[in-house]
């Protein structure tokens, strides 16, 4: 593979659309090296392969809150994009599923390279959203851990301050006592 591809770059070319993890079809072309018009020509000469659960099409507000989103990832870089501004066509996005289908439309050593790339960057998320999902649930154990032993502190305190306080004096009473 002429310049290989990082399970890094890769991850961060991963959104979250619609409950599902997924891959801009420009992202892919640039990974695969062809242009967007030929990635998406293979994927519709191919349509039996790719059903919805491995493809979506983005609705109009979908497209424009992405790019909206990257203008201004793009702004806070100090890099501004004059291309993508009017989009001709809806962007298509690739589920993971739909990623390893590109391989067989796609016939290059490059597609097969760079899916197994995008396949890894795939896992590792997958490893890291487990982590942290384990990581929040000891978590939530500590928290609950702790507000116990907030009270049990608590109740220590007063004691100790009951036991500083000075004792209160007996009231003396006058007179004969039995």
């Amino acid at each position: 593979m002429a310049n290989p591809v990082s399970v890094e770059i890769i991850s961060t070319k991963i959104l979250l659309i619609r409950g599902k993890r997924v891959m801009l079809d420009k992202d892919l072309a640039r990974l695969y090296e062809v242009s967007t018009k030929r990635l998406n020509e293979q994927v519709k000469r191919n349509k039996k392969r790719f059903p919805e659960d491995f493809m979506l099409q983005l609705t109009k507000e979908e497209a424009d809150s992405l790019r909206s989103h990257f203008a201004t990832l793009n702004s806070m870089k100090g890099t501004s994009s004059k291309r993508g501004k009017h989009v001709k066509y809806l962007p298509y996005v690739f589920t993971e599923q739909g990623v390893a289908m590109l391989s067989s439309v796609l016939n290059s050593e490059r597609a097969i390279q760079v899916n197994i790339a995008i396949m890894r960057a795939f896992v590792k998320l997958r490893q890291i959203l487990a982590t942290h999902k384990d990581l929040a649930y000891k978590l939530n154990e500590l928290e609950r851990r702790i507000e116990k032993h907030d009270a049990e502190i608590k109740d220590i305190f007063t004691a100790i301050r009951q036991l500083m306080s000075p004792p209160e004096e007996p009231e003396k009473r006058i007179g004969f006592h039995t």
